[in-house]
């Protein structure tokens, strides 16, 4: 008896860099879209997580190119906090071109080159850890042990990739600081993982209204291997408890 295979995943060029939703779905189960694929395994992952005693919730899923674009943009021009390595904060206005894109892919990934475009991609906290109303600041203290999303974050690192999920950013590689929030669907995620090239990139800067795009230009190849590729390896193994599709709900 042959095991049935998975159907292969296929972003185009526009799907990776944000400029097209035709792999996203939306459901209402979820406040943002994901990739189709995504979708059934998260709600499993989700259920489980219920019955474990976490409200598995996200804060952040899909988002697109000019989304992206305007939150590089307002980080650029001060707009938005601009925080460097140690969580300090900067004065966008006071560093170089060079040092302010630097400091900016610290914590927010360029326009185009974003896992979030690809829909695998989820920023979760617990709601029943916190009070109704309360805002997720998405750091690194809140998902330590004695916070509020450390239980949920170590139930997560002993089940989440039973269902297809890792965490990308899971050590200080050098270049995006840890995000234990952050998982990626990794049956997913891995074909736009290696499809996403630095001269696809370069192709949808050069046309887009991004501020610093010479110094960005100028850097994206150290850019490239620094920030984009230089994520954790996922794992060998396949899930053994998330399935594949999912039917449109909106």
């Amino acid at each position: 008896m042959t095991r049935r295979s998975e159907p292969r995943v296929v972003f185009s060029a526009d799907e990776m860099v944000g400029r097209a939703t035709s792999h996203i779905i939306t459901s209402t189960d979820l406040p943002f879209p994901v990739h189709r694929a995504v979708l059934r395994p998260f709600l499993r992952l989700r259920q489980e997580a219920l019955r474990a005693g976490f409200d598995l919730w996200p804060v952040s899923a899909f988002r697109d190119f000019d989304h992206q674009r305007r939150i590089w943009n307002g980080k650029w021009r001060g707009e938005r906090p601009l925080l460097g390595r140690a969580g300090e904060p900067l004065d966008a206005a006071a560093l170089s071109p060079a040092a302010r894109v630097r400091a900016i892919l610290v914590w927010s990934a360029v326009p185009g080159a974003s896992r979030h475009h690809w829909g695998t991609e989820l920023d979760v906290y617990d709601r029943a850890a916190v009070p109704a109303g309360y805002r997720p600041g998405l750091t690194v203290e809140e998902y330590a042990a004695d916070g509020p999303f450390g239980p949920l974050a170590d139930w997560l690192e002993r089940r989440m990739e039973a269902f297809g999920f890792y965490r990308p950013y899971r050590h200080d590689r050098g270049g995006v600081l840890p995000e234990p929030w952050h998982l990626s669907h990794f049956p997913t995620a891995r074909e736009a993982s290696r499809r996403l090239r630095l001269a696809t990139l370069a192709r949808v800067l050069q046309s887009a209204e991004v501020e610093g795009r010479a110094a960005l230009l100028k850097g994206l190849p150290v850019i490239y291997r620094r920030y984009v590729r230089n994520v954790e390896s996922p794992p060998r193994q396949r899930p053994t408890a998330a399935a594949g599709g999912a039917r449109r709900t909106d």
